[in-house]
């Protein structure tokens, strides 16, 4: 019998229940995978706290994984029992020893990456290349401003900004976070608890601001954000872990500076599969030239998810997380 997690109503780790559930054959154009590694992201707090409205309930999270196709349904051509795949897309339920999902969802896996470093870095890797080349295609000699440094997202951001040639400013809650962050290419970290970001970031770039702000916080730091930007410059907002940015008026992105806001998923930007296999194939290309690496910190029993998502919203988590089946 197989187990996934299961959210019942919404509500804190506790919600999350170690069940057992039937997986079936797969249907036209669908695999049976079978997990062998499942990725720990900040949206599946979002999902299991109701901040983002899960399509049902009961529901079992989770947006992305690595493991072997068991079996294919009609149609499939691309891949076949034995293949080994990963993914980071909907529809929601990752966190299971296996699954049905389709096979427009999957990419293969090059032979040269393991499948705890797929499961770590899918999404917040493609994350990573979505922000940096297609929401604002950074170049060298461009400066940016991204929050939460230390975090999955923000410790492969700045390895691949550090590849472009770009001068990257990040946010960090200590100063072991800091270190951390400026091990993987951070030009300056900005410790918040005891600095105003806002005035290290105009120090640090001669008052002209930054080409871009990636920040995944939201309330605590938006006002903030649009302030360390030059005119015409990008505030991709792509998460709120502090909470929703309260309603403003648009105005005020004018009289900042004629600024772009953008609140950008990772789904819009791999919605269809040419889009899908061009930024999994970029994010590979990175891993495979040592250019980015995987720091899994942390490792959990698929089980364990509680534990897991405690530490996660705790702040006690740096880097990446992954949940073994």
């Amino acid at each position: 019998m197989n187990h996934a997690i299961k959210v019942h109503q919404i509500g804190g780790p506790d919600v999350l229940s170690w069940e057992a559930q039937e997986v079936g054959d797969p249907g036209p154009g669908e695999v049976r995978l079978r997990h062998t590694a499942i990725g720990l992201n900040y949206i599946d707090v979002y999902f299991r706290t109701g901040t983002y409205p899960a399509p049902h309930l009961p529901f079992t999270p989770g947006f992305e994984g690595a493991g072997l196709v068991e079996a294919v349904g009609q149609g499939v051509d691309q891949f076949a029992p034995g293949s080994r795949v990963a993914y980071a897309a909907q529809p929601i339920g990752a966190y299971s020893e296996a699954r049905l999902i389709s096979a427009d969802k999957l990419v293969k896996l090059p032979d040269s990456i393991d499948d705890r470093v797929a499961a770590a870095m899918m999404l917040k890797g493609m994350t990573a290349q979505y922000l940096m080349r297609s929401t604002v295609a950074l170049k060298a000699g461009d400066t940016i401003l991204f929050h939460a440094a230390a975090g999955g997202v923000g410790l492969i951001a700045c390895q691949w900004a550090c590849h472009l040639g770009v001068t990257i400013i990040g946010t960090v809650g200590s100063d072991e976070k800091a270190e951390l962050a400026q091990a993987h290419g951070c030009t300056h970290t900005i410790v918040y608890s005891r600095e105003n970001f806002v005035d290290r970031v105009r120090e640090l770039t001669d008052g002209q601001g930054v080409d871009a702000v990636y920040d995944s916080v939201g309330q605590d730091t938006f006002e903030g954000s649009l302030d360390c930007l030059k005119p015409r410059g990008t505030l991709a907002l792509f998460g709120q872990s502090s909470g929703n940015v309260a309603p403003f008026d648009p105005s005020i992105l004018s009289a900042k500076g004629s600024l772009y806001l953008t609140r950008p998923t990772l789904f819009h930007y791999t919605a269809d599969r040419e889009s899908l296999i061009h930024c999994a194939t970029e994010l590979f290309e990175v891993i495979q030239k040592g250019a980015v690496k995987a720091d899994i910190n942390q490792e959990y029993a698929l089980a364990d998810a509680a534990t897991a998502h405690a530490d996660l919203q705790g702040r006690r988590t740096t880097g990446a997380s992954v949940l073994l089946p």
